[in-house]
């Protein structure tokens, strides 16, 4: 007899352990057992991105709200689109501008998205239309250095 109940109190603990591990594996994991995901993916097309990849930083007023997904090359131009996942709690204007940043003079890249005053508000895979290229610093600086930038008269 005491050895059936401490059988049942050990399969008890077991059992509440893996439900506890259940639990955060889908709290912390960002999985979704009915596609109520706690985040939405927004795209925007760029010129050029150089620097930016996936799991570059997306941020707002400096503070990071999401991750940049995917790049790729789309379209006959060639434009490179990245794709973010943001927390879908954000209200972010349609006319919001996304734009290549860099952390310091020679940091990592990141998309610093500011916002707009639109009414409309972006949702599950709208698209920021708005967007600024990265400035190529080694093209500036051999430019200047070597006499490609016109001075105005």
């Amino acid at each position: 007899m005491k050895q059936t109940s401490t059988e049942i109190l050990v399969g008890l603990f077991i059992l509440a352990g893996f439900l506890a591990f259940c639990y955060l594996a889908f709290n912390l994991g960002e999985v979704s057992l009915f596609g109520n995901s706690r985040m939405m993916t927004i795209k925007a097309e760029f010129d050029n991105i150089s620097g930016v990849k996936k799991g570059s930083s997306v941020q707002i007023a400096g503070v990071p709200v999401g991750a940049v997904t995917r790049v790729a090359l789309v379209g006959p131009h060639h434009l490179a689109e990245v794709a973010m996942e943001l927390d879908k709690t954000l209200k972010i204007p349609a006319d919001s501008v996304a734009s290549v940043k860099s952390q310091g003079i020679i940091g990592d890249k990141y998309i610093k998205i500011t916002l707009g005053g639109d009414s409309k508000l972006l949702t599950e895979g709208g698209e920021l239309t708005e967007t600024e290229s990265a400035v190529d610093i080694e093209s500036l600086i051999s430019k200047f250095a070597f006499g490609g930038v016109q001075k105005e008269k």
